[in-house]
């Protein structure tokens, strides 16, 4: 087979002269869609790597290879401030709500359309892990793995892994021991101290290009910043005696001094964007739809919270840890629906874990639960439907409830799109498609609170509620974010005297949950003096015999709320007086 003529390569004067120009869009697009063999993708390929070549940032050759991402001007200018005048080092500082990870993802993407990023890795919390993989995935086609053996290291170019598992070994010294060009800190102010693992262990890989993701560079002094700013770039902000003598005012360090000298020195290093007068997200509204329980739903709840309690303190002490998470699982599906809680009770009933009697009981409580054939929750729903005329996003934790709401709602006349982890991409992609399209409702698990954007609909219904507050957060994050231009409802169904009431107190008249922002929340709870899990701070407490050491208790958590939420608001004064504006306010 004979190729066609081809015509020379540009000299490496005549690059410097190259322009990108509009038509050269349907290239790069066309050049990442089409197989790899065969004359035409030669050419093709040719003409794409002619494209790469353009002298600078100019602008974003990304844009047409992007997916399902809707072009905001803060962020295009926020990547392409990184690239022409950060050289690919930055803090992206923005407040929440903006898009910091779309910013950071536009970055390394035009990198990798320009072929200087080979091998790249993020680090973030644990619980983000899987949301950075799907994000990464289906707007930005970016191939990337997490982290699950010390042998991803060598395998996996683009990684994500979680800060915690990566800094300790022998995961430690095989990040460290490889190059990479580069690294995406999300939550980076989980570095504020240079004298942590955390800090140590990221100044300690190799890397060109670094981007550090936070929206509250200061959380409690000034040496958080310092510490910042010298793992990006070493030396900015002068020796740390030298920057504490002249931009800290006070003993503590808490007071900033030559504050806009000091923020001339950051804004060669941050962007942070805030939302000016021009730009406020939709209010949200929200409803609760409080049912009280029919009695046999009453009389089931009751017998298996009584039989978490008794399991969760057995006469031999403390459960182990698998005993003590399935008692969670079980007490969070008696909550969604008798439908979801049915089979686990099957299962456990046969499973070693508990005692011949304790199984015993388990089948009983399944046999009590398999006559149930309706829940008031859904009565009370199906009502609340009626008098909507618009799309609604439903959210369920369990396929089992999911499964039960759909066969109700299509028996209703309603036409359902069904979302949940066990569909492949190309059905979600479905799903989404035909609920924008065509359907009334979008049935879902978790897995729709993750990665996907429905800003074409409004009206967010928790079937359930998760017992972690940040699975709430991202449900309403689908619709709740930038590109929604409507006023957004979020309806919370829950029955009274159940845990989902008690988190219903804490979140909403404690801390005001559903009037945050998106992404405000974790900063909220960050600020928790707890090293556990909220759901675990949750089940301690649910599962005390005695009401009024619940009630104790639950008051208790309810003020360190109030207080970490108190914290949340000075931190984000003192970085709005610290740092002001290093980017933009970001008009609607």
């Amino acid at each position: 087979m004979s190729l066609p003529a081809r015509e020379p390569p540009p000299s490496a004067d005549a690059s410097l002269t190259l322009r990108f120009d509009d038509s050269d869009r349907d290239v790069l697009a066309r050049a990442f869609r089409t197989p790899g063999d065969g004359s035409p993708a030669w050419r093709l390929n040719e003409k794409a790597h002619r494209i790469s070549l353009v002298d600078g940032f100019d602008r974003l050759l990304a844009w047409p290879v992007l997916q399902g991402v809707t072009r905001y001007d803060h962020q295009e200018r926020t990547a392409l401030r990184v690239l022409r005048e950060m050289r690919g080092r930055a803090i992206l500082a923005d407040e929440v709500g903006l898009g910091k990870t779309i910013e950071a993802g536009l970055v390394l993407k035009e990198y990798t359309v320009r072929g200087l990023v080979h091998r790249a890795l993020v680090l973030t919390p644990a619980a983000l892990t899987d949301q950075w993989r799907e994000e990464m995935e289906t707007k930005f086609s970016l191939p990337f793995a997490v982290l699950r053996s010390v042998r991803d290291w060598d395998r996996k170019p683009f990684l994500i892994a979680s800060m915690d598992t990566a800094k300790r070994e022998p995961h430690r010294g095989a990040a460290q021991a490889r190059p990479w060009d580069l690294i995406i800190v999300d939550e980076a102010h989980r570095l504020k101290n240079r004298f942590s693992l955390n800090w140590r262990f990221v100044a300690g890989l190799s890397k060109k290009y670094m981007l550090l993701l936070t929206a509250t560079p200061v959380q409690n002094d000034m040496d958080e910043l310092f510490n910042l700013v010298t793992l990006l770039k070493p030396g900015q902000l002068h020796t740390y005696d030298r920057f504490l003598e002249r931009y800290v005012a006070s003993p503590d360090r808490r007071v900033p001094m030559r504050v806009p000298e000091l923020r001339g020195l950051l804004r060669d290093v941050m962007v942070r964007n805030r939302r000016g007068i021009a730009f406020t997200l939709p209010p949200r509204r929200v409803h609760s739809l409080a049912v009280r329980l029919s009695p046999a739903e009453r009389r089931l709840y009751d017998d298996v919270t009584e039989f978490v309690r008794d399991a969760y303190w057995s006469a031999s002490g403390r459960l182990p840890w698998t005993a003590r998470l399935t008692l969670i699982v079980l007490q969070r599906e008696i909550g969604s629906s008798t439908f979801a809680v049915a089979e686990t009770l099957r299962r456990l009933a046969q499973s070693p874990l508990f005692r011949l009697d304790e199984r015993e009981r388990l089948e009983e409580l399944r046999q009590e639960a398999v006559t149930i054939s309706a829940n008031v929750k859904a009565t009370r729903l199906r009502e609340f439907l009626r008098s909507v005329d618009e799309k609604v996003l439903i959210f369920t934790q369990y396929l089992r409830t999911l499964q039960y709401l759909g066969e109700v709602l299509e028996a209703d006349g309603y036409r359902v799109a069904a979302y949940h982890g066990g569909l492949s991409l190309a059905a979600k992609d479905a799903a989404v498609r035909t609920f924008r399209e065509d359907r009334e409702i979008f049935l879902s698990t978790e897995a729709g609170g993750e990665g996907r954007n429905l800003q074409f609909a409004r009206t967010v219904v928790n079937y359930d509620l998760p017992w972690n507050p940040l699975r709430i957060e991202q449900r309403i994050g689908r619709v709740h974010r930038l590109g929604q231009d409507r006023e957004v409802h979020v309806v919370n169904v829950w029955a009274e005297d159940t845990v989902e009431a008690n988190l219903m107190e804490l979140l909403d008249r404690k801390i005001h949950m559903f009037e945050l922002v998106v992404g405000e929340l974790d900063l909220i709870l960050g600020n928790l003096d707890e090293r556990r899990s909220f759901e675990d701070l949750m089940m301690d407490i649910w599962v005390l015999r005695q009401a009024e050491e619940r009630r104790s208790a639950l008051r208790r958590l309810g003020d360190s709320l109030v207080r970490a939420r108190a914290q949340y608001e000075q931190v984000k004064e003192t970085n709005d007086a610290v740092l002001g504006e290093t980017g933009e306010a970001v008009s609607a």
